[in-house]
Order: C-alpha cells, then sequence, then structure tokens
C-alpha cells in the first residue's frame, strides 16, 4: 500500500533513500526491493521497531534510527531521493520541515510528499472532533498550493501530483464514526481484512486507481531540487 510512487520518484539501484517519518517501514522495504540504499527515521519507537525488524530480514545497505524532520542528523546533499508520508499535516512549520529535508537533497534529486485531501479532511472531521484533537493528530487542512509553495521556496521544482487510496476514505471515515482510537469494532475489523486483501488484488487495485480520481485519501507532490535558489 505505497503512497509514493517510487518508480514516478525515480527510485534506481544505487541510490540513497531518506524516508522521512517511516512509520513501520513499508516504504523502506518497496526501496530497498528497487535495489536503492535506505534510511528510515521516526519519532515513533513502535513503528520503528517494525522497520528495523522489517530490512533486517530484507538485508541490503539501510537503517532506521529515530530523529526529528527538523533537525536531520545527516550532511548537505546526502540523499539522491526523498519521500515524506502524511507528515506535514502533523507539525506546526511545515515550511521548516520542507527546508530541513531539501537541505539533505541533492541538487537533481527528486522528492515526493504526501498530505491527506482536504476533501477527506474535511469529512473526517464533521464525523468526529477527535480527528484533530487526539494527541498527536493532523492539525491543519491542508490546500495543495500551499504544499507547493512551501517546497517551490526552499527551491524544489513541483513536476507533478498523483492521488491515492480511494479505498481508505470510507475506512477513515468507519473509524472517525464508531471510534477513532478503538480497533475493536467488528466494522473496523472488516475494513481493515478488506484492505489487506484489496491491495494484493489486481481487480480492487483498478478500481482504487478509478477511484482515486473522485475521492482519494491522499495526495502526492512530486518535484526536484533546483540547483540554488527557489523554484
Amino acid at each position: 500500500m505505497l503512497t509514493v510512487d517510487l518508480e514516478r520518484l525515480g527510485v534506481a539501484p544505487g541510490d540513497w533513500l531518506l524516508d522521512a517519518g517511516c512509520g513501520g517501514g513499508r516504504h523502506c522495504f518497496g526501496a530497498l526491493e528497487r535495489g536503492a540504499r535506505v534510511a528510515g527515521i521516526d519519532l515513533d519507537r513502535d513503528g520503528l521497531a517494525l522497520t528495523r525488524a522489517g530490512l533486517a530480514e530484507r538485508g541490503g545497505a539501510a537503517g532506521a534510527l529515530q530523529a526529528d524532520v527538523f533537525r536531520l542528523p545527516f550532511a548537505d546533499g546526502a540523499f539522491d531521493r526523498i519521500l515524506c508520508s502524511e507528515v506535514m499535516e502533523h507539525v506546526h512549520d511545515y515550511r521548516g520541515a520542507i527546508r530541513e529535508l531539501v537541505r539533505v537533497l541533492r541538487p537533481g534529486g527528486t522528492i515526493g510528499v504526501t498530505i491527506p485531501t482536504a476533501t477527506s479532511e474535511w469529512l473526517y472531521l464533521a464525523l468526529s472532533r477527535l480527528y484533530f484533537e487526539s494527541p498527536g493528530g493532523h492539525i491543519r487542512v491542508f490546500r495543495p498550493r500551499d504544499l507547493a509553495r512551501g517546497l517551490s521556496a526552499a527551491g524544489v521544482r513541483v513536476d507533478g501530483v498523483s492521488f491515492a487510496h480511494s479505498l481508505h476514505t470510507p475506512y477513515w471515515a468507519v473509524r472517525a464514526l464508531i471510534g477513532l482510537d478503538d480497533e475493536r469494532p467488528a466494522p473496523t475489523r472488516w475494513l481493515r481484512r478488506f484492505l489487506l486483501l484489496a491491495s494484493q488484488s489486481r481487480v480492487w487495485s483498478r478500481v482504487e486507481r478509478v477511484g482515486d480520481w473522485i475521492w482519494p485519501k491522499s495526495l502526492v507532490l512530486y518535484g526536484t531540487r533546483v540547483a540554488s535558489g527557489s523554484a
């Protein structure tokens, strides 16, 4: 269930890729399968434990560490590719976070940043205030143009957009309606099981690609770091 299209990001064998906000490591694993060398960072220790376990099983040049997106422990231009999935809606200074990510991206390197779509966010907010008021929850509804302007100001030329996870939209709507922090209700369990099965089905993958143009859960901006200045 990758949100960022790694082929569109340009991930190739030998590339160094940073997954900022790697969670359980799904994008890290996908990049490793394409032959990239991978570094994942996150603040959540439980997610990092899953990532490290998955990376150890797969081998290759990879690691995951606890780190802050505002103070990355890497040299300028250290990475060929960077992805940051579903992070910017959680941080107060998203422009500062973008600047730090771009700092460690080499000129000519590519970046993919994902955010929830505004339509899905307003739906969840209407169903439950907890969606925005729970600890660690979302703190803003993003307009894509604001993310694009933040990337541009940091020196990234925005090259394109894609949409993802339309099948997740009803899942989170149900979660917001019947219990955002409780995965025990039967509808939640059924929908989670369906999403896992759908991710392995060619038919449902095609259905989701069509749905992504109607009511996607996530939006992805792809860009390239220019040599200097703003884009």
